[in-house]
C-alpha cells in the first residue's frame, strides 16, 4: 500500500524534540483546542516533500488511512497530497471529486495549520466561479475549524481582488469568542489591505470599535505607525 510507504518515509524524518514541542504548540494537551492530537515530530518541509513524491500514485481511497490518522503529521501530509492533486488536476470532474473528498473529511481538518494549508488552495479555488453559499453554512456552524475554513477559503478570492465575501464573513464572525477566528479574520482583512488599503480602512472605520483586540491588531499590522495608532487609540 502506498499509504504505508508514505508512513514509513515520514518516520525517517522524525525529530524527538519536535515531537515533544508540537503538542504544546498546537495545544493538544488537556483543555486545548487540539486536545488528543498525536505528534511524531516531522517538520512541514518533509511532509511536503513526501506528498510531492506520492501524490500522483496514491488514490483517494488509499489516502483514507492517513486522512483519518490520529497522528497530526499523517493528516497534514494527506492534505498536502490533496492540494497537489487538486492543483495538478486536468478536468472539472477530477476537481469535483477532490473537493467532495475534502468536504467529506472536514472532521479531520481539525487544527489551524491543517485549515490554512488547504482551505484556500482547494475549497476557495474551486468555489471562485461558483455558488459560495457553502462558506456561509460553514461559518454558521458551531464548529471552530469549519468556521476558520470559511474565512481562510476566501484568501483565494482576495488574491483575485474579490473582497466581498471576506468582508461579509468578517461581519458575521465579528463577535466570535475564539482567538483563532479573530486571528483568521484579522489576517484576511490585512491581506485585503495589502491589495486595496482604502477598502480595509473603510471596513475598519465602521467596525473597529466592535472588533476584538486581537482581530484589530492582526488587521492593522502592516499599517504605518500613525494610522495604526489612530485605530488602537480608539
Amino acid at each position: 500500500m502506498i499509504s504505508e510507504q508514505i508512513t514509513q518515509e515520514l518516520l525517517t524524518y522524525v525529530e524527538p524534540e519536535k515531537a515533544e514541542f508540537y503538542p504544546k504548540f498546537f495545544q493538544a494537551e488537556q483543555g486545548g483546542y487540539g486536545k488528543g492530537d498525536q505528534f511524531i515530530g516531522v517538520r512541514v518541509p518533509f511532509q511536503r516533500k513526501v506528498a510531492r513524491k506520492y501524490y500522483k500514485t496514491i488514490t483517494l481511497d488509499e489516502l483514507y488511512s492517513l486522512m483519518h490518522s490520529p497522528v497530526h503529521e499523517f493528516r497534514s501530509t494527506a492534505l498536502f497530497v490533496l492540494v497537489n492533486k487538486f492543483q495538478k488536476s486536468k478536468s472539472e470532474s477530477e476537481r469535483e471529486q477532490i473537493v467532495s473528498y475534502y468536504l467529506a473529511n472536514l472532521d479531520y481538518v481539525n487544527n489551524w495549520d491543517l485549515v490554512d494549508a488547504s482551505a484556500d488552495k482547494i475549497l476557495g479555488t474551486y468555489l471562485f466561479d461558483k455558488d459560495r453559499s457553502l462558506l456561509y453554512e460553514l461559518a454558521a456552524s458551531n464548529d471552530l475549524w469549519r468556521q476558520r475554513i470559511a474565512v481562510i477559503a476566501t484568501f483565494y478570492f482576495i488574491k483575485q481582488n474579490d473582497f466581498g465575501d471576506t468582508l461579509r464573513l468578517a461581519e458575521l464572525l465579528m463577535d466570535h469568542e475564539h482567538h483563532l477566528i479573530h486571528k483568521a479574520v484579522g489576517w484576511m482583512l490585512r491581506e485585503i489591505g495589502n491589495r486595496d488599503l482604502k477598502t480595509e480602512v473603510v471596513f475598519l472605520e465602521k467596525h473597529h470599535l466592535r472588533m476584538p483586540r486581537t482581530m484589530l491588531r492582526y488587521a492593522i499590522e502592516k499599517f504605518d505607525s500613525n494610522l495604526r495608532r489612530r485605530f488602537l487609540a480608539r
